[in-house]
């Protein structure tokens, strides 16, 4: 399916208020519904039989004859990337000390001004080009919700602030957007520009119906358990694209490696 969708060529924030109608209009092509969906950014492998969308990191490739979404960390910086991060880019407490996911650790990205966004976004705004180039449908902006990990120190606001331009940046392109998580705030999508949605365990948490809800049954949901796969297989089987996957996302041969889907 192919959506007209506004965009822009440029990662430098708009002013508020900005007319809609001076961005130029491109088209991206939109995840199919209800489809088989594979789940690979631990690593690339072939496809199992009936997939037909496939999400992997930036730095693999597509698959050949799939629609192919391009993970990428934009809000946090990768445990081995710090270092490549100008130092004023990673989120500071009061007393300097970078705030780190510690889940993941991962250090949080300053998005708080509107010109560090715009220097975060000129950044990851390659990474979306280097997507584009290798003939990726669309993006899939990880850690969307980091600002509910800054002590406060950054808001949903910022977080919007910043997806946008890099919606912007990936339509100018032709590729579309994923919201990555972050329920709370898949209402905004109107003025994020997101297309589509990337839910993980929204079974656990009783997401799935507010995911389906916004993005008219186009979200593509990853379960982590036999149990967090039965709930949304079924009440949303007919609608969504579901795998479950194991929690390192491995790949086949792997000591841990699931894969389970419902078609």
């Amino acid at each position: 399916m192919v959506l007209a969708l506004a965009g822009c060529g440029s990662p430098a924030e708009p002013r508020e208020g900005s007319p809609e109608s001076a961005r130029t209009a491109t088209e991206v092509r939109l995840p199919p519904r209800h489809t088989g969906f594979d789940y690979q950014i631990g690593g690339p492998y072939p496809p199992p039989p009936g997939v037909r969308i496939v999400s992997r990191d930036r730095t693999a490739s597509p698959a050949p004859g799939l629609y192919n979404v391009c993970y990428l960390n934009a809000f946090q910086a990768q445990p081995d990337e710090d270092d490549s991060w100008p130092a004023d880019l990673l989120l500071r407490d009061a007393h300097g000390k970078v705030v780190v996911d510690r889940d993941w650790h991962e250090a949080l990205l300053d998005i708080g001004t509107p010109a560090k966004r715009a220097r975060v976004a000129k950044r990851v705004g390659r990474w979306i080009d280097g997507c584009a180039d290798k003939g990726f449908d669309a993006v899939e902006p990880d850690n969307y919700d980091s600002y509910t990990r800054s002590r406060g120190l950054l808001t949903a606001d910022d977080a919007t602030a910043f997806v946008r331009l890099l919606s912007r940046h990936a339509h100018a392109r032709h590729l579309a957007v994923a919201q990555k998580n972050t329920v709370e705030l898949a209402e905004e999508r109107g003025r994020t520009g997101l297309d589509f949605a990337v839910a993980e365990e929204c079974a656990e948490w009783d997401e799935c119906g507010e995911y389906a809800r916004a993005f008219d049954d186009r979200v593509l949901v990853v379960e982590y358990s036999d149990s967090g796969l039965r709930e949304p297989l079924a009440h949303y089987g007919d609608r969504l694209s579901i795998v479950r996957r194991d929690m390192a996302v491995s790949t086949p041969g792997s000591a841990g490696y699931v894969r389970e889907d419902h078609l």
